[in-house]
């Protein structure tokens, strides 16, 4: 039946605030979602292998491809000596090689590229290559770089206030040492890029990556061509977690050179084990801490190394580690402190951008200072972490000069350990533990206080680009990518919201580099906040057009032309949104328009590292429980409650999945993933057999995950929405405190466990054995 243009009176839209299933979650559930190596393969596919480094650190000798060439199948062989433009994939600094040339700077490094008629003859003719290697010293952990004195960069320093001044004024005093390990991503979607030439030289590429607009300059970097020449499109991710930040390039460059050089398609897709050994992971850090504090644990100076294992190459370490920095506060105010970072260049895969890109480092570093405070004064730690958050005037400037102008983490903390009654659980833990001699238990309450921003200042800017069909359906499109974490929903209900329709209106459509150019990567948890406002921009922009259309055609003031959940209300008439569109179209309106969107009143100055970086700040808090067994050092954590503030939420649903989701994989950073390299630099901990992420039995039986009724956001945000990517993920230092007073329930609480991280069993053991004999010299 014809649009009559007549509006009914229906419900109000389902836009921002509401509840909405991620839109492919049925396709999800159904395994009907499209990923790249589920699209269909093209004729004359070509398969792409990458034959790898044997050596952490030598010179090539020779490398002599061919029997590989000759190896039946194999239509094109590819090496350093074959790239039209730069051997180089990198994402700054220029040091990253598509294929190594004359030096390898890792096991795994890529040495060349085959392509064949299937992937088993691509593989069986890269095992055929002869390598010469002359070796030379390698530095595989942090400890033989700094012998070596091998850096990234100068070690960087963070200040405020005379720390060693008040160190030495300080009541009391700790010193200690600790480390954390990486972590692979894990996505459940490796890596994998398929490449198709087009005419004149041109390729477009499907790259599983958070970056699409990098991706394409460095394909049209090694290809010698503009970056017009190179399309890269991605509909969605299997996961990302920071792991496709910048690792895509390698695999997708590989496909595009091979498909530009033969005029085939060609699919680049390492396997699960390929995969862990030639992409980075988080960075593991080493720490050592120097406190001063005063009888009641209020910290009066602090002195902090951060030193971490970035890897061959510089990949994204120095905004990494500085945001390691950023976060070595947490939520609280240090009133005298120096923060150094040393980046160590090591003869492993370069490490990379990892969810929450150095802030659970730095963080971890924090809590840890916290807990040796209160087992030096005989304190509940949650007393001290409530005595040193960060305050009003006075006690709210950051080690970097940023004054924390929205300080909500009291107000969470106080609401979480009155719900969970952390007291009297506390009470009855620590009374359980003095009657059970083999299984302890352990509790701990901690907050999180994140910046949120890129870093890197240029990077905060989105773009976006909405079409208003004549029909009143919506196309959107825009410079985010989705991994899972339901961006494109979100970003939909915005737009939805806008022209206040119902969201089944708008068409999500893949991230592509010919719609909206230049984007940044979608990381730092920015993703809604850029792409949001973006898309937001581009719909206020059509909507000032059809307000100006309505006025001159209805002979209406502008103020009396109103989108609303009936439709289009103009002076005393409501007309449906599809006719209404049609209206326009027909009266030559324009129906398109891009939006833009930067992010105001961020600074930084590098050099002495202060300014605002960060736009706002999102906290949370989160209460864990665990169960050790002594004997094995085996641990449950059996109970966690999660209290975390998005500002005024965009999507419940989406944003209470991101928090626990965000919570597990930090447990699992924190007590399973054990990333082992063994002294050749091999990592022996490259598949599900020897890496243990958390499953299903992993997760608490009592998860209790709440969004904070009271948040909002105080900046001028999308809808005073905060972001939600990264935050929670240092929700899980509560399980490390947790597992810590639980260890140090064997010694009667006497001494701080020894605990690095991750918490595995065989760790958790041997410091029980040490709580046992140190505590006896107390």
């Amino acid at each position: 039946m014809a649009d009559s243009g007549v509006a009914p009176s229906i419900t109000a839209p389902r836009g921002v605030h509401v509840a909405l299933p991620h839109d492919s979650a049925e396709r999800h559930v159904a395994g009907s979602a499209i990923y790249i190596d589920d699209l269909p393969e093209p004729p004359g596919l070509l398969h792409v292998h990458l034959g790898m480094s044997a050596r952490a650190h030598a010179k090539i000798v020779k490398l002599d491809l061919s029997a590989v060439r000759a190896s039946p199948g194999v239509v094109l062989v590819l090496s350093a000596q074959d790239i039209p433009g730069e051997n180089d994939v990198s994402p700054v600094i220029h040091d990253d090689r598509l294929f190594a040339d004359g030096e390898v700077l890792h096991v795994g490094q890529s040495l060349f590229a085959v392509a064949a008629t299937s992937i088993a003859a691509a593989r069986a003719a890269a095992a055929k290559v002869v390598v010469e290697y002359e070796d030379l010293p390698a530095a595989i952990d942090i400890a033989a770089a700094r012998e070596m004195d091998l850096k990234i960069e100068a070690s960087q320093r963070m200040a405020r206030g005379d720390a060693h001044a008040a160190l030495e004024a300080s009541a009391r005093r700790v010193r200690g040492r600790f480390s954390m390990g990486g972590q692979d991503h894990f996505y459940l979607e490796g890596q994998v890029a398929l490449a198709t030439p087009r005419e004149g030289g041109d390729v477009h590429i499907w790259s599983s990556t958070q970056h699409p607009s990098e991706v394409q300059h460095l394909i049209a970097r090694v290809l010698d061509r503009p970056h017009t020449a190179v399309t890269v499109e991605v509909r969605r991710m299997g996961g990302g977690f920071g792991g496709k930040e910048t690792q895509a390039s390698l695999f997708a460059a590989a496909a595009a050179l091979v498909a530009v050089k033969t005029g085939r398609p060609a699919k680049c897709r390492p396997d699960r084990d390929e995969d862990m050994v030639m992409t980075g992971k988080r960075h593991d850090f080493e720490v050592t801490y120097d406190v001063g504090f005063d009888d009641e644990g209020r910290l009066t100076g602090l002195s902090l190394e951060l030193a971490s294992r970035c890897g061959a190459t510089t990949d994204l370490s120095m905004a990494i580690n500085d945001r390691a920095m950023f976060h070595a506060d947490n939520a609280y105010y240090l009133p005298a402190v120096e923060i150094l970072s040393h980046r160590f260049k090591t003869h492993t895969v370069s490490n990379t951008a990892f969810r929450g890109f150095g802030g659970p480092q730095g963080m971890l570093a924090i809590e840890r200072v916290m807990d040796a405070v209160a087992a030096e004064l005989g304190l509940d730690p949650l007393e001290v972490r409530r005595r040193n958050l960060y305050g009003g005037e006075g006690r709210n400037l950051t080690p970097y000069h940023q004054v924390v102008e929205d300080n909500v983490a009291p107000q969470l903390i106080d609401e979480l350990a009155a719900s969970c009654d952390y007291d009297a659980r506390r009470r009855a833990i620590e009374a359980f533990n003095r009657a059970s001699p083999v299984l302890k238990k352990g509790i701990a309450l901690t907050p999180v206080k994140f910046g949120i921003s890129f870093t890197t200042t240029h990077l905060n800017q989105a773009g976006a680009l909405i079409h208003l069909y004549a029909d009143g359906s919506i196309m959107l499109n825009h410079g985010g990518t989705e991994m899972g974490q339901g961006l494109n929903i979100k970003v939909a209900q915005i737009v939805a919201q806008a022209f206040q329709v119902d969201v089944s209106r708008v068409k999500i459509t893949s991230t592509v580099t010919d719609k909206v150019p230049n984007t940044s990567a979608t990381a730092a948890s920015s993703g809604a906040d850029l792409n949001g406002m973006a898309a937001l921009n581009a719909a206020e922009t059509i909507k000032a057009r059809l307000v100006d259309f309505a006025a001159a055609k209805w002979g209406v003031a502008p103020d009396a032309v109103a989108f609303t959940p009936d439709g289009v209300r103009v002076g005393d008439q409501t007309f449906t949104f599809a006719w209404f569109a049609r209206q326009a179209h027909l009266a030559r309106v324009s129906l398109s328009a891009t939006g833009f969107y930067a992010t105001p009143k961020i600074h930084y100055d590098r050099a002495t590292h202060t300014g605002r970086p960060f736009y706002y700040f999102a906290y949370g808090a989160a209460c864990s429980e665990v169960l050790i067994d002594t004997l094995t050092g085996e641990m449950k954590v059996t109970r966690a409650e999660i209290l975390h503030d998005v500002g005024k939420s965009l999507n419940p649903a989406i944003d209470l999945g991101q928090i626990e989701g965000g919570f597990i994989q930090g447990m699992g950073w924190l007590t399973t993933e054990e990333l082992v390299y063994d002294a050749q630099g091999r990592l022996r901990t490259h598949a599900p057999s020897t890496y243990k992420i958390p499953t299903c039995g992993d997760r608490p039986a009592h998860l209790d995950v709440r969004l904070w009724k009271a948040g909002r956001n105080v900046e001028a945000t999308v809808h005073r929405s905060k972001a939600v990517g990264e935050p929670p993920f240092m929700l899980a230092i509560s399980v490390h405190s947790a597992i810590n007073h639980a260890v140090a329930s064997v010694g009667e609480y006497r001494v701080l466990p020894d605990l690095n991280a991750p918490a595995t069993p065989e760790a958790i053991l041997m410091a029980c054995e040490d709580v046992k004999r140190r505590a006896c010299d107390v």
